[in-house]
């Protein structure tokens, strides 16, 4: 199957340089490229790409601002953020906004390729030292005056869907979790549906963010 890619960065060197990269790949096609916000919402709804590298740091829409409107207008694009920003924060946002990916700019050829094909079947992909500080971030004590919202959300999940949830926020995919916890793939993948629906989130994503920010990936 072809992956349709949209490149979207205002460096016409760096996106000459992806674009280089990316179509050694049999299985990848650029479709398209733009340099700022607003021209990549205009080609993302002509071509309506199967991935979408999206850098933040763009003149006019921001692209965090042209994210919310691309998972708004093109549900079934991937969006992952392309950027040199290792900023907690920033990834936060981009992940509550519904971007697939965070990857930092100086991420291995190897890790971009096989990134962009787990995101093009639904997987999230995170770089490995965002998720370490994204989860630093969150771990850090809350002030004396701020409670933790922790036992109603986690009884909701059962033992199993919160072991589940915990593999979510390290990145694993399906066929990984299934493999650490000795259950099929299939099985693996309910639990996913019902954990979305019971935590009333769309992505699993979002579950990995939800898991960070109410100590869900804290054992014992």
């Amino acid at each position: 199957m072809t992956i349709c890619i949209l490149l979207i960065d205002d460096h016409t060197l760096f996106r000459s340089g992806i674009r280089a990269l990316l179509q050694r790949q049999a299985d990848f096609e650029i479709v398209d490229e733009a340099a700022d916000g607003v021209e990549d919402i205009k080609r993302a709804k002509q071509r309506r790409p199967d991935v979408i590298l999206l850098d933040l740091n763009m003149p006019g829409l921001s692209g965090l601002e042209a994210l919310q409107l691309l998972v708004e207008d093109l549900p079934d694009s991937a969006v992952i953020v392309l950027t040199v920003s290792e900023e907690a924060e920033e990834l936060a946002i981009a992940l509550r906004s519904g971007a697939r990916g965070y990857l930092l700019k100086n991420i291995e050829t190897e890790a971009l390729t096989s990134a962009i094909r787990r995101a093009a079947a639904g997987e999230p992909v995170i770089s490995e030292s965002m998720t370490a500080k994204l989860v630093a971030q969150f771990r850090a004590p809350a002030p004396a005056a701020v409670a933790v919202p922790q036992q109603v959300d986690t009884a909701r999940l059962t033992v199993r869907e919160r072991e589940i949830v915990q593999e979510l926020a390290r990145g694993e995919s399906n066929k990984e979790i299934a493999r650490t916890l000795g259950v099929a793939a299939s099985t693996v993948k309910i639990h996913v549906q019902n954990i979305l629906k019971k935590l009333n989130l769309a992505s699993r994503v979002q579950v990995a963010v939800y898991a960070v920010e109410h100590r869900l990936t804290e054992t014992g």
